[in-house]
């Protein structure tokens, strides 16, 4: 069975209203609880830079895993306190998301902003590469049999437009009245989407998502584990 490229609907032309159920705001006030909680716990360690550096590892562990990159914590901590050129390839995977992730970070904080140049950055360092958006069609989503099960937009010009789009939302918060976690729901939403890279677009995605969370003021430091969650599950 084949699947025809989705035509993805611009974010902008949602109703935020749709997203104020009851089933919704009652997990969103959860989340936002425990994200303040977590925001509080952080300020309060004076040495922020080692759980930055803890955190930041431990998500980049996790976060790459799903891609099947694994390694070991005794690995990642003994490449990353020596030399990590002599680390095996999927520990410099790894150590290499922990530093585009804090590069990221401080960009955005520097700024205050999120724009397409950083997303492009940030795919750029985690793949080593500067291939950029995707200008060929081809690509496709398969399961485990090799199945295709979903199609991203396949046009280069078409990619090209909705990700110009998604920076315009992800700095649209006064046209689109709805809370930042529905916000960066929709973003990770549509931007797994259109699958805008040929590599890297898992990972990049929830590099993205922690990014959106600090310049929205609801983190202060990078600290959100969120990849531990979604291997377990």
């Amino acid at each position: 069975m084949t699947h025809a490229a989705v035509t993805l609907r611009p974010l902008h032309e949602l109703v935020p209203a749709r997203f104020d159920t009851p089933a919704i705001l009652k997990r969103l006030n959860a989340a936002s609880r425990s994200l303040a909680e977590l925001k509080g716990v952080a300020a309060s360690i004076p040495n922020q830079g080692i759980l930055i550096n803890t955190l930041a590892l431990q998500e980049a562990k996790d976060s790459s895993a799903i891609e099947n990159i694994v390694t070991t914590h005794d690995q990642l901590y003994r490449e990353g306190a020596a030399d990590a050129d002599k680390a095996n390839a999927a520990t410099k995977e790894v150590l290499r998301y922990r530093q585009t992730l804090q590069t990221g970070f401080e960009r955005v904080r520097a700024t205050g902003l999120l724009t397409l140049n950083t997303i492009l950055d940030i795919q750029a360092e985690l793949e080593h590469n500067r291939a950029g958006l995707r200008k060929l069609p081809g690509t496709a989503l398969v399961d485990g049999a090799g199945r295709r099960i979903y199609e991203p937009p396949q046009d280069a010009r078409e990619v090209q437009r909705l990700m110009g789009e998604l920076e315009q939302f992800i700095h649209a918060e006064p046209a689109f009245d709805a809370d930042p976690l529905i916000r960066m729901a929709l973003i990770h939403h549509q931007f797994e989407s259109i699958h805008p890279f040929y590599d890297g677009n898992g990972r990049t995605g929830r590099i993205v998502n922690v990014l959106y969370l600090v310049k929205e003021g609801l983190l202060d430091i990078p600290v959100l584990y969120l990849s531990r969650h979604i291997v377990r599950t």
